[in-house]
Order: structure tokens, then sequence, then C-alpha cells
């Protein structure tokens, strides 16, 4: 299965997920008291022929540096349907996500468990591109979304705090 899901970033090309799980287990053992942050989240733009996908993975070290890659998936139709384009980004998330297995997971927090008593934390977050604001037309769809992320034991981040989706994702779309 995850031969079909090639990362990148602007050190490698064409990761597959056990490499960039591997970069994220070593960019966590540098520093075992680090609180950390695993964001997911996807980001589109439709282009005049197509539209472009970005799902980025991102693993922060709280004011200590983060190591980041991306996905990019080319639809060849324009995906103009805001709930449509909404729910495909939040979908390409929840796929890159069931690549981290409980296995997977556990291997991530037993880095930081023999120092939880001293300060070391790891969350996963889903970042979904939508805003509750009243002038936001994705605020209808933000009970749905979060429903979804959370459905997968991940915390679901809206805008303004889902930067992995409306920031780092966002500028590999154009």
């Amino acid at each position: 299965m995850a031969k079909r899901f090639l990362f990148q970033n602007l050190s490698h090309k064409k990761m597959d997920f056990d490499q960039v799980f591997s970069h994220i287990l070593h960019f966590m053992k540098s520093d075992p008291l680090g609180n950390y942050r695993l964001m997911l989240g996807t980001d589109s733009q439709v282009h005049p022929d197509h539209t472009i996908f970005i799902t980025g993975i991102v693993i922060q070290r709280m004011g200590k540096g983060a190591w980041a890659c991306f996905r990019k998936e080319r639809m060849k139709r324009l995906m103009t349907t805001l709930h449509e384009r909404i729910s495909y980004e939040t979908s390409l998330t929840e796929e890159v996500a069931a690549l981290f297995t409980e296995e997977k997971k556990n291997e991530l927090i037993d880095v930081v468990l023999p120092h939880i008593y001293k300060g070391a934390t790891f969350t996963i977050e889903g970042h979904i591109d939508i805003g509750s604001g009243e002038r936001n037309r994705t605020r209808v769809y933000v009970n749905e979304m979060m429903a979804r992320i959370e459905s997968l034991g991940m915390e679901p981040k809206i805008k303004p705090d889902s930067i992995v989706a409306s920031s780092y994702a966002n500028r590999y779309t154009k």
C-alpha cells in the first residue's frame, strides 16, 4: 500500500512512507525530551484544466524546529464544488493518517514515554483547511470534517490553527 504514496521535500524526492517514517523517528530520537506535534493536512487549488491536492506531514518539536514533507495528487478535472473538494481533502488526510498504524504510532510514543515526567509530549493533529468564522463559506462543513478527523484518534484543527493545510500544503498547490 505504501508504494502508491510518494512524498517529497526540498532535500528528498520520491520517498516512500517507510522513509518518511524513518525521518520522523530519527528527528524525535535526536531529542526525546521534546514536545512533539505530528500534523497532517491537505489543501487544494483549482487550476484551468486540473485540481492539485497537497497532503503535508509535519513533525514539529515545539520551539526547536520541524521536519516536513508532502505528497502531491493531480486530478484531471476541475473540482469546483466546495463540499466535494473539502471532503476529498479530508479523505486524503485520512489516507495518510492510516499509514500511521497503531504499531507505528506506538513507536513514536515510545520515544517520548520515558520522558513524560520531564515534560516530553506527543500529539497527533489532523489539519483541515476550513474555518468557522461567520464570513467563511466552509463553516457549514466544520462539524462533519472535524468528526471524521476525531474518529481516527487525531485532534482536529481548523483555521487559524490548521497551519499544515492552510500554510505548508497551500504553498505547494500553486
